[in-house]
C-alpha cells in the first residue's frame, strides 16, 4: 500500500483497522507532506510552513467515519471550513455534514448537557430498571450491577441474566464515553447458570468491538467478576471536567453531624477544667446546632451541669459542615 519513496508509523491502534481505514490515513497524510513541502518553497525564511489542525478539524479528521451518520455544525464559518476538510480527504463522507440552522443551541436541541451530566454521573440507570455503579480510584475502577427496580417474569435467574446482558451494553458505552482506562473490574450480579455468564462474557466482548483502545477482557468468575484492561491514551472524561471536592478534598465522604457534636462535647469538656469564663458559644454549621439543640439537648444539659458553663449554640450558615468555633467568654 505504500507508495514508493515513502514511510509511515502504525500505531497499536491500528490493529484491527481495514485496509480502507489505512489508506485514507495515507491519503491525509501524504497530501498534509504535499501542501507542507509547497509552502516551504515558495515561503520567505523564516516562516511557519505547518500548524497542527485545530479541535474541530482533528475531532472531523480522528472521529469522522463512515460509522458516523453526520456531523451538525451551527456555525456557517466552521461549516465551510469541515466541507472543504471533508470533500479534500473524505469526499464519500461530505453529504454527512449538515447546517444546524435551527434558533435552539445545538447542546438543547441534541441532549448533549444532559448527556455529559449523566456521563459524570456514579449512578446510570438500565431502561429495564436496573443500574450500574462506577467508582473510579487511583488503582483501578469498579463497576457495580444491580437490578434495582427490575423484576422480571420468569423468575431471580432470568431476571439477573436480563439485567447483566443489559448492563453489559451500558458499560462498554460509558468505557468510551468516559475514557476509562487501566484495570477495570465489573461486578455483575451472580449467575448460576454457567450457560448465561459464558453468554454475557461473549456480549460484553461484541460490545467491546467498537472500542478503538485496546482491550482485554478475562471471562466472568463464579462469583460474577470479570476482570479487564483498557488502554489509556489520554485523560478520562472525570478528570478533564472535574476538579477535587473544595470540602473533603476528593475523599468523597464527610464526618457526620452527630460525630462533629460529639468532638465539640468532648473539647468544651477537655477546655472547660482550665477556662476562667462563665459561658461557652458554639459557631457551628446549621445542621451540627439543629442536632443539639433537639436530638443531643440531653447530652447539652449534662454538659452545663458537669463543667458549670452556660452553652450557647449559634448557628453560622457559611461555616462548613466539619468546621466549628469555640468562643470562651463571661456573662
Amino acid at each position: 500500500m505504500r507508495p514508493a519513496g515513502t514511510g509511515f508509523i502504525v500505531r497499536t491502534v491500528a490493529e484491527n483497522a481495514t485496509n480502507e481505514d489505512l489508506e485514507a490515513d495515507m491519503e491525509f497524510l501524504l497530501h498534509t507532506w504535499g501542501e507542507i513541502q509547497d509552502i516551504a518553497t515558495k515561503a520567505a525564511i523564516p516562516s511557519l510552513v505547518y500548524e497542527d489542525l485545530d479541535i474541530t478539524l482533528r475531532v472531523v479528521r480522528d472521529i469522522f467515519s463512515p460509522e458516523v451518520e453526520r456531523v451538525v455544525v451551527d456555525d456557517l464559518k466552521t461549516f465551510n471550513r469541515v466541507q472543504h476538510f471533508v470533500e479534500t480527504f473524505a469526499p464519500r463522507l461530505q453529504g454527512r455534514v449538515q447546517l444546524a440552522e435551527s434558533p435552539i443551541p445545538l447542546f438543547d436541541a441534541h441532549g448533549v448537557e444532559m448527556d455529559v451530566n449523566r456521563a459524570l454521573d456514579k449512578k446510570i440507570w438500565l431502561r429495564c430498571g436496573g443500574y450500574i455503579i462506577i467508582e473510579t480510584t487511583e488503582a483501578l475502577t469498579v463497576i457495580d450491577v444491580n437490578t434495582g427496580r427490575y423484576v422480571g417474569k420468569s423468575g431471580l435467574e432470568e431476571t439477573i441474566f436480563k439485567t447483566n446482558m443489559e448492563a453489559v451494553k451500558e458499560i462498554a458505552y460509558q468505557l468510551r464515553l468516559r475514557n476509562i482506562g487501566g484495570i477495570i473490574i465489573v461486578d455483575f450480579i451472580d449467575m448460576e447458570e454457567e450457560l448465561h455468564r459464558d453468554e454475557v462474557f461473549s456480549a460484553f466482548k461484541e460490545a467491546a468491538k467498537k472500542d478503538k483502545s485496546r482491550i482485554n477482557i478475562l471471562r466472568v468468575s463464579e462469583f460474577g467478576l470479570v476482570q479487564m484492561t483498557r488502554k489509556r491514551n489520554r485523560e478520562d472524561l472525570r478528570h478533564m471536567m472535574c476538579e477535587p471536592c473544595l470540602y473533603c478534598h476528593g475523599d468523597g465522604m464527610l464526618k457526620s453531624g452527630r460525630t462533629i457534636c460529639y468532638e465539640i462535647f468532648r473539647k468544651v469538656e477537655r477546655e472547660a477544667r482550665k477556662a476562667a469564663a462563665d459561658n461557652v458559644v458554639l459557631k457551628v454549621h446549621p445542621r451540627v446546632a439543629a442536632m443539639m439543640l433537639k436530638e443531643e439537648a440531653a447530652t447539652i444539659d449534662y454538659l452545663q451541669g458537669s463543667t458549670g458553663k452556660q452553652i450557647i449554640i449559634e448557628p453560622v450558615r457559611e461555616v462548613h459542615l466539619e468546621k466549628y468555633e469555640i468562643l470562651w467568654g463571661r456573662d
